[in-house]
């Protein structure tokens, strides 16, 4: 009994390292910033993009920092302007948050037409 215990336990993280190998978890966040983004009101194709680029080029501490913006930003509303979100987005104070989120923003609304 013991031994077939030790082999599924065995069994189950070889296949939960090899699902996180092969692109689980990015998978799984990019759907996340996904529907944040649709939630948002960003058009579906455009969140789609973003979601893949944001989870293979951020951190995740670096997307629970944007998650954080977010919880910020619930008293003042949704930003009016690209310049606002812009300006809402400077005070995640990291420059490579900015970097890939503008980029992003930028490459994949181009691409969506």
């Amino acid at each position: 009994m013991r031994k077939v215990l030790i082999i599924v336990v065995v069994l189950a993280l070889v296949g939960i390292g090899l699902w996180g190998y092969f692109g689980g978890f990015e998978r799984v966040t990019a759907s996340r910033i996904e529907a944040a983004l649709v939630g948002r009101g960003v058009l579906q194709p455009v969140a789609a993009c973003m979601g893949t680029r944001l989870s293979e080029r951020l951190t995740i501490g670096q997307l629970r920092e944007l998650e954080r913006m977010r919880v910020r930003e619930k008293d003042a509303g949704l930003p009016t302007s690209t310049v606002e979100f812009l300006e809402r987005l400077r005070t995640v104070e990291d420059a490579e948050i900015i970097e890939v989120v503008g980029s992003s923003a930028a490459i994949c609304a181009f691409s969506a037409r």
